[in-house]
């Protein structure tokens, strides 16, 4: 097991989450949108994941209701891939699946390319076991419809994991002692 839960103030997180390409407002204390969230950090504190689950109807993009990754850094020597089938199993146990499964979301223009080879934008999640995102609103590719095409309006590529590609949920090492830390702190 390589994570630890944490939450959106983790001071230990903060570093990484401020090396993260989508971040907003480097140094500021909180990492995490608003809602509910799974905020999973290695104990070296040198890989972060962020799950948020976001309430449906203030979505914006095409897969309300799933969760999402919102942010994954990964500086460790773990594979990545590991570490998201881990945070997703982590996911399961804390919260019940959504039938839209993980989205996650990724900006082909801020990631970098792997020992010279050529290879799709996000990799690691599609060696997780993520697919390109199914639209949810059509039964056929529409031409025009950005979700058809596994992207956002803004033209990220949209990837997920649905619930029947999803490991068994797992529970996070130490999760009971890490939360009555935090309470006693």
């Amino acid at each position: 097991m390589n994570w630890r839960l944490s939450h959106r103030f983790d001071v230990r997180a903060l570093p990484l989450a401020d090396r993260h390409y989508n971040r907003q407002k480097i140094g500021s204390p909180q990492f995490v949108p608003p809602g509910r969230c799974v905020v999973l950090l290695s104990e070296n504190a040198d890989a972060l994941w962020v799950t948020s689950y976001p309430f449906a109807e203030y979505v914006k993009h095409a897969w309300a209701g799933a969760w999402v990754c919102s942010l994954f850094r990964n500086e460790s020597k773990t594979l990545s891939s590991d570490l998201i089938r881990e945070a997703v199993a982590i996911t399961r146990h804390e919260f019940d699946c959504p039938p839209l499964g993980m989205i996650t979301f990724v900006d082909e223009t801020k990631t970098r390319k792997r020992r010279g080879r050529l290879s799709p934008p996000g990799k690691c999640y599609f060696d997780a076991g993520f697919r390109r995102a199914i639209c949810p609103n059509h039964m056929i590719e529409v031409d025009d419809c950005a979700a058809c095409n596994s992207r956002t309006k803004g033209g990220l590529v949209a990837l997920q994991m649905l619930p029947v590609d999803m490991p068994e949920a797992m529970e996070p090492y130490n999760a009971q002692a890490d939360f009555f830390a935090g309470v006693a702190a």
